[in-house]
């Protein structure tokens, strides 16, 4: 997982609440066996609106996305955080999100960011008047800044540590990989052995 310091650029408006995985990645595209890939299906069902915020040009390029209340919401595939993460966003900033979807975000390295739902009403609005205004997530000085909104936010010191250092559950395991290997070669000969 590569480190997480600050995600920068255009955002996307979405500002839907209540946006399930179904509607995030199709249960259709989970029969693929990699990790990769699945930007081309998100929001597939919602891509079919020529109208759909995704399609427009103007959007093309987004890092941060904009939703609404209860951000991935319904099951826990992971999927749907690989294809947020596939399609180019670094960082989903919502009123609030659904356990799992946050938690999923952090073990892949999307930064998830949570902002009262004035806020966040106020950046989508300026988003959508300047599809090409920069918003900036900045995780070390955990603030946002766009257009009309420079706010700090809350995140666990250790989630940030983890993001920042670029830290999925491999990654904190093999932190220790001395101490590992130190107690296998010390394991007695007959014991099953990890290789």
């Amino acid at each position: 997982m590569e480190p997480v310091r600050k995600v920068e650029g255009k955002a996307l408006p979405l500002g839907y609440s209540d946006v399930d995985t179904d509607q995030i990645v199709p249960s259709d595209a989970l029969k693929r066996i990699e990790r990769t890939g699945f930007g081309r299906f998100l929001f597939a069902e919602w891509r079919e609106d020529p109208d759909f915020v995704l399609n427009k040009p103007e959007h093309q390029g987004a890092v941060v996305l904009i939703a609404g209340e209860n951000f991935g919401c319904g099951s826990s595939r992971e999927h749907a955080v690989w294809a947020v993460q596939d399609y180019g966003f670094g960082a989903v900033i919502a009123p609030s999100f659904a356990d799992i979807f946050k938690n999923n975000c952090t073990k892949n390295g999307v930064l998830t960011v949570e902002l009262p739902k004035e806020t966040v009403r106020r950046l989508l609005e300026a988003v959508r008047e300047d599809p090409e205004a920069t918003v900036t997530v900045d995780l070390e000085s955990r603030t946002v800044k766009g257009p009309g909104v420079e706010t700090t936010f809350e995140i666990d010191d250790f989630v940030r540590y983890r993001l920042l250092n670029g830290l999925d559950d491999v990654g904190l395991t093999l932190r220790h990989e001395e101490d590992i290997e130190r107690f296998e070669r010390s394991r007695p000969r007959y014991m099953p052995r990890v290789l």
